[in-house]
């Protein structure tokens, strides 16, 4: 089982804080984790339709798009930073 905690507008889009999921095996990085999380519903849709522009934390460290993501305990998503 693995914590998913959404971040800013991809928690509004969601619907939800956080939740704890099975991922398939077929999911092993950062990047099939996005494509997963699209087949859940709308509202994941919605959330990930740009998923370039998401930014990942494994166990609250930055990581990139072809992390793996075996051992993760929690995984972060959040919309782009902006601002300087």
């Amino acid at each position: 089982m693995t914590r998913l905690v959404y971040f800013a507008w991809v928690r509004e889009r969601i619907g939800k804080a956080e939740e704890d999921i099975v991922l398939p095996p077929s999911v092993r990085t950062v990047s099939e984790l996005l494509t997963h999380l699209t087949s859940l519903g709308e509202e994941y849709e919605a959330a990930l339709q740009f998923p370039e522009v998401i930014r990942v934390a494994i166990d609250q460290e930055h990581v990139e798009h072809d992390e793996p993501l075996a051992g993760a305990r929690e995984i972060g998503l959040f919309p782009p930073m902006t601002g300087g």
